[in-house]
């Protein structure tokens, strides 16, 4: 395995200790944070995790449990060293880039790390969810429901042949994982959260203030569970800010 199989830049490298690393939602690959790099050059450093099973990673296996792919994940990160860094999660990415900080916060008491939760209940936070055990169509269905995803490609046989499969997975991934109590929150989290999120109430969002340092904060924004799509300038704004403050 190597850095360039799991991490995908989008932009130039930008500055050293202005590190941003994404990590897509379930069946999501890292071109969906390509307009987020763009957007972000020259001031920040801007990758996006490449989780296999899908795009220039098809031919390989799928990794359906997030505690191993957390692991896989941190172990290309220990490389860097203990540098600044700051994760941004939607949905399944947000538990994966919380359960990644916890790993590099185990390995490095003293990094700097953030982390954004993105349209994610916290971790503790357990609904009965079983889209991963439907057939073909079900998984569709959700994915329909859901929003973010063309309506064109949820129609082409030969789109579908190729999502199913890391979708499936992603599901089962996520609507099997537990959160497991051990040792202290690992950095401040700020949660973005649309207002009419199905997956995810504001309650919900509100309880991964449990799992954070301080500072907490919690943005709610108008929308879905995509509503990064309609709010991008505003979401975008939001890591401005936080990494001017970082430098400050």
């Amino acid at each position: 395995m190597t850095e360039k199989l799991w991490f995908r830049r989008f932009s130039l490298e930008g500055p050293v200790g202005r590190r941003l690393v994404c990590f897509p939602h379930a069946g999501g690959a890292a071109t969906y944070f390509a307009p987020v790099a763009r957007a972000l050059v020259p001031d920040i450093d801007v990758l996006a995790v490449q989780y296999p099973g899908r795009q220039d990673r098809w031919g390989e296996p799928c990794i359906d449990d997030i505690g191993t792919l957390a692991d896989r994940i941190h172990a290309m990160m220990t490389a860097w060293g203990p540098q600044p860094l700051t994760l941004f999660g939607h949905s399944m990415g947000a538990i994966l880039a919380y359960e990644v900080a916890r790993r590099l916060r185990a390995e490095h008491p003293d990094q700097q790390l953030h982390v954004f939760a993105s349209g994610r209940r916290a971790p503790h936070r357990l609904r009965s969810e079983t889209v991963h055990t439907r057939d073909d169509a079900g998984i569709i269905a959700e994915m329909r429901a859901l929003g973010g995803t063309d309506a064109a490609l949820l129609s082409n046989p030969e789109v579908l042949a190729m999502i199913l499969p890391a979708l499936r997975s992603d599901y089962q991934a996520i609507e099997t994982y537990r959160w497991v109590p051990g040792g202290p929150p690992p950095c401040p989290i700020t949660v973005l959260t649309g207002d009419r999120d199905p997956r995810t109430t504001i309650e919900e969002a509100r309880d991964w203030e449990r799992h954070s340092r301080e500072p907490f904060d919690v943005r709610i924004f108008p929308g879905g569970h995509f509503y990064l799509a309609e709010q991008a300038p505003a979401v975008l704004q939001v890591i401005k800010t936080h990494f001017t403050s970082a430098v400050r």
